[in-house]
């Protein structure tokens, strides 16, 4: 293949990837496990400089709720570039920052739009993470934050703490309920029930060490966490235990917002207003954009209390309005609810079977296939599951009881998905999770072929790990795949 305007060719490909390696920082990430090098990008397609088209499921970590380049997108970035309007403007008001709030009230949950005041923060979501945790400090004096084990909330210093990456900074840690690794072993509803009777005693108890905290924040589906959604009745219950004890609530919607979880908000699936909420990603259209929006009485900042210089990206708010105007006209919110629902069925269908996939979870278009060590597994085979003499289940339902996670499986697996022409990203506390963040606006061919990919991956990896057996899993983990 002739190497093209934008550099495309074998040669150029590993020439990019080598001088990436030989210049940037040892920090990167995706670069590592995705050794591709984009140069055009159209809904969910990526083609690399080396010629080849991929399906792309990781979407910006979820910030392309629309896909690469959509063209409402593309449009709304012309009509600012061609009428001269300044591109960065601080905080000052202009017509394309009024059209974006306007636009963003519009989608706001009810009980916070008729009260909302609006915060522009540096363009990331740890910039307004940071700027939540100092609104609801200043609002109620008090210092302490409430997070929750498996948080991910950015990397700056507040956002690190309430991510349990900084214990030196006052933040009381709370169970986030979960079925397949529930912290107190139940699951469901009971295990979802004793998370929240965790944290009504510890902010209760005079002697638990925790004082009344300046806020509470929490993601309504754990995404760096694992793909894990919040059960709607406990997050009325944290609601509830909030709202009686004066603690801001903060839902942090950065990955989860405009549509992603099959609602507008995620909130919204359990009919809660936050008082605070704390938005990025999708809702500059692919361009860097963060705020947090809150209940009015909470804005005692005085002028200058928090400012930051990339407050002004008009190009992003017009992308933003853009596609928050999109996801709400074509009801794209509800569509990932329904084909998120059917993907997560077929999903556990076609990976059932399999000893390696521990469970399979989410909600909307936002989906994990968390992997665990079938090595485990074949040992519970080795004798009864019940105590009654009869054989332990197999597949999908014997996966159901916790097994180690599997990291190196993850990988591999990602691998395999990279070289079927398939981008996923991995997460979860030990990075044993795929996760699926396919475009709001993927089709039902492109979902299906979505699958077929992943299912294939799957499989080969677990033909993998069945050939070589487990006395090569104990001493080199997973077989590497040639290609």
């Amino acid at each position: 293949m002739a190497e093209g305007a934008c550099g495309e060719s074998p040669a150029a490909h590993e020439g990019i990837l080598r001088r990436q390696s030989a210049r940037e920082s040892s920090a990167r990430t995706y670069a590592r496990a995705l050794p591709i090098v984009p140069v055009r990008a159209r809904g969910l397609t990526i083609e690399g400089a080396d010629g080849r088209r991929y399906l792309d499921c990781l979407s910006g970590a979820g910030t392309l709720a629309l896909g690469h380049n959509h063209p409402v997108v593309l449009e709304a970035v012309r009509r600012v570039l061609d009428s001269g309007a300044p591109l960065s403007v601080l905080d000052l008001a202009t017509p394309v920052k009024d059209a974006f709030i306007t636009e963003l009230f519009r989608t706001l949950p009810p009980g916070l739009a008729d009260r909302a005041r609006v915060q522009f923060c540096g363009p990331a979501g740890t910039d307004a993470v940071e700027a939540a945790l100092k609104l609801v400090r200043a609002a109620t004096g008090r210092t302490g934050i409430l997070a929750f084990t498996g948080a991910y909330h950015g990397m700056t210093a507040g956002a690190l703490a309430v991510s349990g990456g900084a214990p030196d900074v006052q933040v009381a840690r709370l169970p986030y309920p979960q079925d397949y690794r529930c912290p107190f072993g139940v699951g469901g509803p009971a295990g979802a029930e004793l998370a929240a009777r965790w944290t009504a005693s510890l902010l209760d108890d005079p002697k638990s060490g925790v004082p009344l905290p300046a806020g509470m924040i929490l993601e309504p589906v754990q995404g760096e966490g694992g793909v894990i959604p919040a059960p709607d009745d406990w997050l009325r219950r944290m609601r509830q235990l909030t709202a009686d004890r004066s603690i801001p609530l903060i839902a942090d919607e950065v990955q989860t917002g405009v549509g992603r979880t099959g609602a507008f908000w995620a909130v919204e699936h359990s009919g809660i207003t936050p008082d605070v909420m704390v938005l990025s990603k999708a809702i500059g259209g692919s361009l860097p954009l963060a705020v947090i929006v809150y209940r009015d009485d909470l804005d005692v900042w005085q002028p200058g209390a928090h400012a930051g210089t990339f407050r002004g990206n008009q190009l992003a708010m017009a992308a933003g309005t853009a596609t928050l105007a999109h996801v709400r006209e074509n009801g794209l919110a509800d569509r990932a609810r329904r084909l998120g629902a059917r993907m997560l069925g077929q999903l556990r269908e076609h990976l059932g079977a399999f000893d390696c996939v521990g469970e399979v979870r989410g909600r909307g278009l936002m989906i994990g296939v968390e992997l665990v060590d079938p090595e485990e597994a074949e040992a519970a085979d080795a004798g009864p599951a019940t105590g009654d003499g009869h054989a332990a289940p197999t597949g999908w339902e014997r996966t159901r009881s916790p097994l180690p996670a599997a990291p190196a499986l993850a990988a591999a697996v990602q691998r395999e998905c990279l070289q079927r022409g398939l981008i996923v990203e991995l997460g979860g506390r030990h990075a044993a999770v795929v996760r699926l963040l396919p475009p709001l606006t993927i089709s039902d061919e492109q979902a299906a072929a979505v699958l077929d990919r992943l299912a294939d991956a799957v499989a080969a990896v677990n033909r993998d790990q069945q050939a070589h057996g487990p006395h090569h899993r104990r001493r080199h983990g997973p077989a590497q795949r040639a290609g």
